[in-house]
């Protein structure tokens, strides 16, 4: 079995239009071009959505308003709770790229002292942590000079925030979250253990030993998913996620074809939350699961 690409990441928003002000002044991002055309309702059992896409360099970003609302992002969830999903952006400058979030209200931290240089063992990228206005986790990463991916070479001249690099999510068992993303194609691309009183700052949790596991799709490019899971934290137990509540946000998964996502949706039954593959007007085909903690995939087929 195999996937293409995490072909765009949604996030639920009650006023998508007023959010999206915010991700262009405060980050660069631009318009975007609309999902292809989905069944919502058949898919998730809502009447509608509506969405504004956005797009910083080769990634696409949906906001989303679903119908009906459902529960507003649920206070500052720590990093280690299986409700936490941020998206990473990669950053040129990242005194320039603070300096413009800063100057946009609406933001709230969690790396309250500010940008962390992170040890070597932990990647040596420097990062910084915070919300947006409707609660969704975000992070800046900057490499260091010498160690830019080739991915992010070259873009400079649109910003200093570059484009979106991944998507992490807190899991509980980072071996059965490893094995149920394999599952569906995607491959372990690096590991990590990261502690120390960097990553305490930046997390703005004490004492974290966090074992991060990157995944990636065949193509190599990004975005890319990462698995964080806290050693020795706190009951990770969470209410489970509903389609339209703010924090259930949605990795959009392209797969190879329409046989291949029904033989996803039969491996994984017990996780399915739409009705098997959805038709899609005009082609194609639609379904909807959570992961092993309770995170939204939605997989698509052409």
């Amino acid at each position: 079995m195999s996937v293409l690409r995490l072909a765009r990441i949604a996030l639920n928003a009650t006023d998508p239009e007023r959010l999206a002000g915010f991700y262009r002044e405060a980050l660069g991002f631009t318009d975007g071009e609309a999902p292809p055309a989905s069944d919502f309702s058949a898919v998730t059992g809502l009447s509608g959505a509506r969405t504004v896409p956005l797009r910083l360099g080769d990634q696409s970003l949906d906001l989303v308003s679903v119908t009906p609302a459902g529960r507003p992002y649920p206070g500052d969830v720590p990093g280690f709770s299986r409700l936490f999903q941020h998206c990473a952006i990669i950053v040129s400058d990242m005194a320039a790229a603070c300096a413009r979030l800063s100057s946009h209200p609406g933001r709230r931290l969690i790396s309250t002292e500010g940008p962390v240089r992170l040890p070597a063992s932990s990647g040596g990228v420097t990062a910084f942590k915070f919300r947006d206005p409707e609660g969704h986790p975000l992070e800046l990463l900057a490499f260091p000079p010498q160690a830019m991916p080739e991915t992010w070479r070259g873009r400079e001249a649109s910003g200093p925030c570059l484009g979106v690099d991944h998507s992490a999510i807190s899991v509980a068992d980072t071996a059965r979250s490893v094995a149920f993303y394999e599952s569906l194609g995607l491959r372990v691309a690096s590991r990590s253990l990261n502690t120390g009183p960097e990553q305490a700052r930046l997390d703005a949790v004490a004492d974290p030993v966090v074992e991060v596991t990157g995944l990636g799709f065949p193509d190599g490019r990004p975005p890319h998913v990462e698995l964080l899971c806290y050693r020795g934290s706190p009951s990770r137990s969470a209410p489970a996620l509903a389609v339209n509540d703010i924090a259930a946000t949605r990795l959009v998964i392209a797969m190879t074809d329409g046989d291949l996502l029904a033989r996803i949706c039969a491996l994984h039954a017990g996780h399915l939350l739409s009705p098997g593959p959805v038709p899609r007007p005009g082609g194609g085909s639609d379904a909807v699961l959570r992961d092993p903690d309770g995170h939204w995939l939605w997989l698509t087929a052409e």
